[in-house]
């Protein structure tokens, strides 16, 4: 039998004092592993579940230095979020203002790129290590609005003791995680802090009508400077034969010419002029266009040179899968169903039937439908390097994969061509 988990507008219109002292009931309770009498939120209960697992200290976390100034001012200008620092400002600075909070803005590894407030809230802040180049990812930090907000990509409030780290018991805090629409990524998170005092259900909702204001901004920005490349790229493709396309630098196509419009294309990480094979489309030329790259197709549908795959499972919710080639590197984000995929392919290398896969992630040999749908989505961004009949990694490809933890990387070596 479940506990029924405790309601935050009901903690919001409980006295402090009584709040404060059930949260703190409930967390060591839980830590303790009995049954509370009240259970924890679910996002709070999970993160708990997290960082039990791992071990992290609930007294002080884990100590982890300040980036340098400049590493910090580095990661400030390489922000997607410096171009709606704006926006942010005045939609929460002057409310968090009057409600003593500080708005803190974070990189996606959660570390505090912008800080603002009141003087006095800022000072408390400094107390409480909401500080430029503190790391308030969840690993280090225990449950908060700007860590746990980033594992589970989604808004999160929490309120004193539902902090897993009992020194941040004193503060609350609401964090909204922010996507760039441009290719996305997740950038980081948008966070109200303040004392306790300052609790209220409607703070997380703020926040995350903010941040979606943010991530509109992002995509008119988007969508205006694909207007600009439209114009650059209109006189040469207007004088082209055959199939031709200019897209961006994160390949959104603005204009094309001989074929239909395509999706996004995936393209290296450091794209260069000159020829290169690119997953959707075979054998290309590329050439630099002002904002983006002019694309021609040379030898539609060749054959993928040989590659290479790292397949990055070290940092939870945040794996990764670089393909590299004679033709360049590609990044693409894998969800953690994704991830589990592919660490299942690179350890069979012989292939994996659907049943088989649905067996080894689900428990379940039935669930079929949903290994194909998945893998039918990988092979959307990898279909170079991933083969079907049995579900396997394509034959002359080598894969390294990656662990969380002390085990180096594992290399599993190319399956020889059966003919």
């Amino acid at each position: 039998m479940h506990t029924t988990p405790i309601d935050l507008a009901r903690l919001a219109a409980m006295d402090l004092a009584e709040a404060t002292r059930l949260l703190k009931g409930v967390r060591e309770a839980t830590l303790s592993g009995r049954r509370p009498p009240v259970g924890p939120r679910a996002d709070i209960d999970e993160s708990w579940q997290r960082l039990l697992r791992s071990g992290l200290d609930p007294d002080r976390g884990r100590r982890v230095g300040l980036l340098p100034r400049d590493e910090t001012e580095r990661r400030r200008g390489a922000s997607p979020l410096r171009e709606v620092l704006p926006l942010l400002r005045d939609g929460l600075v002057s409310i968090a203002d009057a409600a003593q909070h500080i708005m803190v803005v974070s990189d996606a590894d959660g570390r505090v790129l912008w800080r603002e407030g009141t003087s006095s809230v800022l000072r408390k802040g400094d107390t409480n290590g909401v500080v430029l180049g503190s790391d308030w990812s969840e690993a280090v930090a225990g449950t908060n609005g700007i860590g746990t907000s980033l594992v589970v990509r989604r808004p999160v409030q929490v309120h004193s003791a539902e902090h897993f780290v009992a020194a941040h018991h004193s503060w609350t805090c609401a964090g909204a995680p922010v996507t760039d629409p441009r290719d996305g990524r997740l950038i980081g998170v948008v966070n109200l802090s303040g004392p306790l005092t300052s609790v209220h259900p409607t703070t997380l909702p703020l926040v995350t009508a903010v941040t979606r204001l943010a991530e509109a901004e992002l995509r008119h920005q988007h969508f205006a400077a694909l207007d600009r490349l439209r114009g650059a790229a209109a006189p040469l493709l207007g004088r082209m034969t055959g199939r031709a396309l200019a897209v961006d630098a994160n390949g959104w196509p603005a204009a094309v010419i001989g074929m239909p419009p395509p999706g996004r294309l995936q393209l290296p990480k450091s794209p260069a002029g000159g020829r290169l094979w690119l997953p959707s489309l075979g054998m290309c030329a590329v050439e630099p266009l002002p904002g983006g790259w002019l694309v021609r197709v040379t030898e539609p549908g060749a054959p993928a040179p040989a590659a290479r795959i790292v397949l990055d499972l070290s940092r939870p919710r945040r794996a990764s899968a670089t393909v590299s080639g004679e033709a360049g590197s590609w990044v693409q984000e894998l969800s953690p169903r994704h991830a589990e995929l592919l660490h299942a392919l690179a350890v069979h290398r012989e292939g994996r039937s659907a049943a088989q896969l649905a067996e080894e992630l689900f428990g379940d040999p039935t669930r079929t439908v949903t290994v194909r749908a998945e893998m039918s989505r990988l092979r959307r961004h990898l279909a170079h390097v991933l083969a079907s009949r049995p579900y396997r990694f394509a034959d002359g490809v080598e894969v390294e994969v990656r662990h969380e933890g002390p085990p180096g990387p594992r290399v599993y070596p190319p399956r020889e061509p059966s003919w």
